[in-house]
């Protein structure tokens, strides 16, 4: 046989290397599905050291100009109402989470169901859509008082005020990603003889799905506003209320500490947007963040 073959001028193939394949996939098992990706921390790399480069400029500048206390107080001093005062911030922090999320979470829900309902009848967009508009138009620092007249004082109006803030950014997206699909596969549906049920859940919604995250992204960050401004105008808890009540007894650096606590609650609700979305659109390039 061997013979034959080299008359024939033909040569068996030489076997593939197996060490390098199985190499690359213990590689591949050695990393975990939910690991970052290896360029994640790099990408992170120059925020962090943005932040750290402003924080050292903010210590530098009131340290070396002698800038007071009441009007700006250093990093450190920040740091160490942190650490001294720290059982009054989170004893604020806790209702001003709650109605932000309560908020957040009824704003979004009552603008899908409404983005579901104009995108089905026309009439209802043509009746409903202009309100919505304009109701959005209306600063919400004016609406807040009213709120506070007809609700109360208690946590109703600042979870409706946190709503309104996220309703209309979420109802516009949601409205536009329903709509945004082809012609093509709506005939496709309709000559599968597909139901209007079918063709909202596999086709709409699925279509909207990066619509609403690139909304709820937006809400996730205004509705912390909305429960803080909801706070200024009538209450005596949540960070809002700690805000105002260090303004006007020239506490500076408890009045940086509860900013900060109350950015970092949006940044931390931005995240688990961000993180949610990552899970549920696996389909989609990650984003910087």
């Amino acid at each position: 046989m061997t013979g034959r073959h080299e008359e024939a001028g033909w040569t068996a193939p030489a076997p593939a290397p197996a060490a390098a394949g199985n190499e690359a996939g213990c590689a591949a098992a050695g990393r975990g599905r939910n690991d970052p990706p290896p360029g994640t921390w790099r990408r992170r790399a120059p925020a962090i050291a943005a932040a750290a480069g402003l924080l050292a400029l903010w210590q530098v500048i009131v340290s070396g100009f002698g800038v007071p206390t009441y009007i700006a107080p250093s990093p450190v001093q920040v740091l160490q109402v942190f650490v001294e005062q720290g059982d009054i911030l989170w004893l604020n922090f806790w209702p001003t989470l709650m109605e932000a999320a309560s908020g957040f979470l009824v704003g979004n829900t009552v603008a899908a169901v409404l983005a579901v309902w104009f995108v089905h009848s026309q009439l209802a967009e043509r009746a409903f859509y202009p309100i919505a508009v304009f109701v959005n138009t209306i600063p919400i620092i004016a609406v807040a008082p009213i709120l506070v007249l007809l609700l109360g004082n208690g946590y109703a109006p600042k979870i409706v005020i946190a709503a309104l803030i996220c309703f209309f950014p979420t109802l516009v997206n949601m409205v536009r990603g329903l709509k945004a699909v082809s012609p093509q596969m709506l005939e496709l549906m309709r000559v599968l003889s597909a139901s209007g049920r079918e063709v909202l859940f596999k086709i709409r919604l699925q279509s909207s799905l990066p619509f609403l995250f690139a909304a709820l992204k937006i809400a996730s960050t205004t509705c912390v506003i909305g429960a803080i401004v909801g706070e200024w105008i009538g209450s005596n808890y949540g960070l809002g209320s700690l805000i105002i009540e260090a303004t006007y007894n020239f506490r500076a650096p408890l009045l940086y500490a509860t900013v900060i606590l109350g950015a970092g609650m949006a940044v931390a609700a931005f995240t688990i947007v961000t993180l949610v979305e990552r899970r549920v659109l696996k389909w989609k390039p990650p984003e910087v963040f």
